[in-house]
């Protein structure tokens, strides 16, 4: 099969095409012949050398794919080859072919096409598991999240706002803030020109955000503790903005507030199966009626991998970036 690959960690440059070993799926574990793979930023940190794959997982870069499953491992009950399927995986997307654990499998869903399936899981998971089954976001409540013109934040917002929350995002220029509001941002708010706890202040009358979901970590720290409201949760997927931060735990007393760290890739593997099992259940029916559709902002061949690092890397896409076999 042919797969991309790099000798050393580096720019995109050093993501080449080889040719690797046909894969064959071992007990629990289904072969999927992919259709599709989607770049995330997780991608460019591991391509940097900063964010090597869990234990066991393939070296091979890539948290997701879709594609038809071209055989069934020993134990696997539920799917057969010749489905069409988008799947979670800890690694090995940017490939012609993977094996996944079955429990990390999700049929397509209806009114998608097989291509575009593959921007799905890894936004779906994430969202869904952190906004909704970990901070628990209700209806009525002011949900906040952060690069809302990414592929992240384009599911967020979509998927808040089917939920009957208020949704503000933040984003950086004046047509990624218009994208913003198409998707069902109640507000839109430029991170270069405003103050995001100011406009939250404002719009909820003092009260602030209930939800936040931030991947920039350290730099918005305080003030994401500063824009909660009482009894807030903040969940922080990335560290786009650094590592290390202060925290103000008098601050965040005083609004009985809660901070939460997540990460999916390295989640168990049960775990992960509880997820899709739940997106499929929760998700996939809003994606299906058309109240949730993935936002796909370029389609390049596997070859142009380092192209596809390139277009991430320079922020000037909105939603994601898909590749393909």
């Amino acid at each position: 099969m042919r797969a991309v690959t790099q000798t050393s960690p580096g720019g995109p440059e050093t993501l080449v095409v080889t040719e690797l070993p046909d894969l064959r799926p071992g007990a629990g574990e289904v072969l999927v012949q992919v259709a599709a793979t989607a770049v995330n930023r997780a991608d460019l940190l591991q391509r940097q050398g900063f964010y090597p794959p869990p234990p066991g997982a393939s070296e091979v870069i890539g948290l997701e794919c879709s594609g038809t499953i071209a055989a069934v491992g020993e134990g696997v009950t539920g799917w057969a080859e010749g489905d069409r399927v988008c799947a979670l995986l800890a690694g090995g997307g940017y490939a012609e072919q993977v094996v996944v654990p079955a429990g990390q499998v999700m049929p397509v869903p209806d009114g998608v096409d097989l291509v575009t399936a593959a921007a799905l899981p890894e936004v779906a998971c994430t969202v869904w598991s952190n906004v909704f089954m970990v901070a628990g976001l209700r209806p009525e409540e002011a949900f906040l999240v952060h690069g809302g013109a990414g592929g992240i934040g384009t599911f967020a917002i979509q998927l808040a706002a089917a939920s009957g929350a208020r949704v503000f995002a933040t984003a950086g220029s004046v047509d990624k803030l218009e994208r913003c509001r198409e998707l069902g941002a109640e507000r839109a708010i430029s991170y270069r020109d405003e103050d995001f706890v100011e406009v939250l202040r404002e719009a909820t009358d003092g009260r602030g955000a209930d939800v936040v979901l931030d991947n920039m970590g350290a730099k918005y720290l305080g003030r994401n503790v500063e824009v909660l409201a009482d009894e807030g949760r903040l969940v922080i997927i990335g560290m786009q903005g650094g590592s290390k931060g202060e925290l103000d735990i008098g601050r965040l007393l005083s609004k009985r507030g809660a901070v939460i760290a997540t990460a999916l890739r390295s989640r168990p593997l049960d775990g992960k199966a509880r997820i899709c099992a739940s997106v499929v259940e929760h998700v996939w029916p809003l994606v299906a009626d058309g109240s949730v559709t993935p936002v796909v902002s370029a389609v390049l061949p596997l070859a142009e991998a380092g192209d596809a690092h390139r277009l991430i890397e320079s922020g000037d896409n909105v939603g994601k970036v898909l590749l393909t076999p």
